[in-house]
């Protein structure tokens, strides 16, 4: 197999955003139902055209007209849907709208009502605005666009929609009318299919493996088991339980060291050659974290936490490019998994005392002769509340004029930059156990960090002001002697926090990004709104609940579901995710195929854009806020998809496929998949249905699609049956590069 160029790339890249999905647990009745109605956009009676109207008009469905108008570009349209099943407070911002020109240019409209109708059982009149949503508008191609409408991860069928009277569709002749009396018999059909017994298990089966994505490093036969005899919730239940890191890979224990790597006393000047190459892996690269994370993905069992300790690590960035010592990122790390079940109030201040962020971002050398804003800033911006105000469905507010309003300028930064003055390493005077991990003449980025009072700024400061908020301002500190300037600085680190805490845009711009890392890069608002109202409020008055969060993200319809039918649901699979997903579907083991793996896999993953713990800058790997170029779809990560990426993913998958990671001084187990099942599956059955069925159902959550299936069956069986092993490593190389299997969903 040669390694792969540009020129091979095109049937990759070009449908990256094209996935499918599955279904939950039969065995446990707490489960949410995966079996959501897949939402109908009705049709006059004869004619796949939109049923539709203008926005002050009203049409009855039973009785559709023989033709209706065309619509302008701005104007207020109604179309008529059915098949929700809308949860309290649910409707228009759990609905999506979208248009595609017949040369594929895609539109989305804003949804701005959905309001159940009298004249018809189950029909919505669901008002949209003929203008691009997220502003990415050009005019269509054509006078008329085939649309469709989505809900949580389902589509509806595609009609056609006439626009402006310039033209008719020019696409797919094959759209079909689905009149309110059709979707009346489609809808009786669909409750016969699900209620089949073979029809229900092979949903059920789908999410599971699903769910497995979206909750650990990756599904295993074992794990889909587990989920299949338990239940999702008694598997989240034991998870927020589980001992983390795992008995077997505890966090590497790596003393600190001087940070002049030569100094031959605490550094690594006492040695030589291949020891002086070791010395300064170990201790002053992110070397001994990255394996170990490798291996807690591959073999851990407290995934859940893994998982969601290395989310934070992409949203509270501190990164390797300046944190010179592998000992500084690992008890950075810990607070994040520490945490990772607990309060996001508790995060917050032990991040915000953390010497790696201090170092990171500047909070370390910032004093009230010489403030540096960095932490601050990013503390808004980036880590809690983002920078515009949002509705608690993560929408922007808007001012008279449509324009996001700021959160805060210039100067509400100046003021909470003199709150964070004056911390500096822990090197307190005795007794040790202010500082426990002290080492005389090494700066102490291990222990929290220490109050210099003298450096603390005591004038008056103003925080954010907001219906309800706490502690809004801070009066000064006069005539304070040391003492004092230390509580009155640690009150106002608390009082400061607990002002950004109970900000209004916490909620959903935390639940957002928690959801991108997850679920699905471009959740709706409902889905958004559903988990920051579980922020806000976890049901026994707790806000900030990480366990109660995590649930909610991990239960939502939107998450849960049998088929997931919408092309723009899921997210591309980050280059840790996708390594760590296809390793383990595949056995991951050592090179010799004898024990496990030792994890170093990074320089892999470094090839693809993200080099675990060694983030570019501390707005991470990708923005959340990237959108796809041509497209007014979110998708994070591909901010970092490229063609020189997207070869290193498929290098990647020929790499470990075909070779593996051989032993060498940075690899002392290697890495290798053991592929023996999918052999066994290509030797039993010549015809190789029986080694695709398996790959389906490992790999693809038993959604490939018909035409990919037959495609890689014929470069199967175009390889002699008598080489099962050649067999099973091409099915797997062009399943683990395709874009049905990049994308997640």
């Amino acid at each position: 197999m040669h390694r792969v160029t540009s020129r091979k790339l095109l049937w990759f890249i070009s449908a990256a955003f094209s996935l499918t999905f599955f279904a939950v647990n039969i065995f446990s009745q707490l489960d949410p139902d995966p079996n959501s109605p897949e939402p109908v956009l009705l049709t006059l009676k004869d004619n796949p055209r939109a049923l539709a109207s203008s926005e002050k008009a009203t049409i009855d469905p039973r009785r559709p007209p023989k033709s209706v108008d065309d619509f302008e570009s701005g104007k207020r349209v109604v179309l008529y849907a059915m098949n929700f099943d809308f949860l309290p407070g649910e409707g228009a911002n759990s609905l999506r709208v979208y248009g595609v020109d017949d040369n594929g240019h895609q539109f989305r409209f804003p949804v701005l009502d959905a309001a159940p109708i009298r004249s018809a059982e189950n029909v919505y009149a669901v008002t949209i605005s003929l203008k691009d949503e997220i502003g990415y508008w050009q005019q269509p191609d054509s006078g008329s666009l085939e649309m469709y409408l989505t809900w949580r991860g389902l589509s509806s069928n595609r009609v056609i929609f006439s626009y402006g009277g310039r033209g008719s569709w020019k696409g797919d002749s094959d759209l079909k009318p689905m009149s309110y009396a059709s979707a009346l018999k489609q809808q009786t059909r669909n409750s016969e299919d699900a209620n089949s017994p073979e029809y229900v298990g092979y949903k059920w089966s789908s999410d599971r493996m699903r769910f497995l994505q979206q909750a650990t490093f990756g599904a295993t036969p074992d794990l889909d088991y587990k989920i299949r005899r338990e239940g999702i919730r008694s598997y989240l239940s034991q998870q927020f339980d589980a001992v983390y890191p795992s008995a077997s890979n505890p966090y590497p224990n790596i003393p600190l060291k001087n940070t002049d790597s030569g100094n031959v006393t605490n550094g690594c000047g006492m040695f030589t050659g291949t020891e002086l190459s070791i010395c300064i892996r170990d201790h002053y690269t992110m070397y001994p974290i990255q394996t170990w994370h490798f291996r807690e993905a591959f073999y851990g069992t407290p995934q859940l936490r893994h998982k969601i300790a290395w989310a934070l690590s992409q949203i509270w960035v501190i990164s390797g490019v300046d944190t010179q010592q592998s000992s500084w990122m690992i008890t950075y790390h810990q607070q994040l998994s520490k945490n990772a079940f607990g309060n996001f109030r508790q995060l917050m201040k032990d991040i915000t005392l953390n010497p790696g962020m201090g170092n990171y971002l500047d909070m370390m050398r910032s004093t009230k002769n010489n403030p540096n804003e960095n932490y601050p800033r990013e503390i808004l911006q980036l880590f809690t509340v983002g920078l515009f105000l949002l509705n608690q469905d993560g929408t922007f507010q808007l001012d008279g004029q449509g324009n996001p309003i700021p959160t805060y300028d210039q100067n509400t930064i100046n003021n909470f930059t003199k709150v964070f003055t004056g911390w500096r390493d822990c090197n307190a005077p005795p007794p040790a156990t202010t500082c426990p991990n002290i080492i005389v003449g090494l700066v102490d980025y291990k222990d929290p960090m220490l109050l210099i009072p003298g450096n603390h700024d005591v004038t008056a400061k103003t925080l954010f002001n907001y219906p309800g908020a706490p502690f809004s301002s801070i009066p000064a500190c006069v005539g304070c002697n040391n003492a004092a300037i230390t509580t009155y600085a640690n009150n106002s680190l608390d009082q400061t926090l607990d002002n950004i805490f109970n900000h209004p845009n916490v909620g959903p711009y935390v639940s957002k990004l928690l959801i991108q890392h997850l679920v699905t890069s471009d959740p709706t608002p409902a889905y958004v709104g559903r988990v920051a109202a579980i922020f806000n409020n976890n049901g026994a008055g707790v806000r900030g609940d990480m366990k109660s969060v995590i649930r909610a993200i991990l239960l939502d319809p939107e998450a849960r579901g049998d088929v997931k039918s919408d092309p723009n649901y899921g997210k591309l699979r980050e280059p840790v995710q996708l390594m760590t997903n296809a390793l383990k579907a595949m056995n991951v083991k050592s090179f010799d195929l004898t024990q496990q793996s030792d994890g170093a896999v990074q320089d892999l993953a470094a090839g693809m854009a993200q080099n675990p713990y060694n983030a570019p800058t501390v707005f991470n790997y990708y923005s959340p806020d990237f959108v796809i170029p041509g497209t007014t779809l979110l998708g994070p990560e591909f901010g970092i998809m490229t063609t020189g990426t997207a070869i290193a993913r498929a290098n990647f998958a020929n790499t470990m496929i075909f070779t593996g990671r051989p032993t060498s001084q940075d690899r002392p187990l290697g890495t290798k998949p053991d592929i023996a099942e999918y052999v066994g599956a290509a030797t039993a059955d010549t015809t190789g249905n029986q080694l695709l069925d398996m790959i389906n159902q490992r790999f693809m959550n038993n959604q490939m699609s018909a035409a990919m299936r037959t495609k890689i069956l014929t470069a199967v069986t175009a390889i002699a049956s008598s080489n099962p092993t050649l067999r099973a490593q091409n099915a797997l190389y062009l399943v683990t590069t395709s874009s049905q299997y990049q994308v997640q969903r």
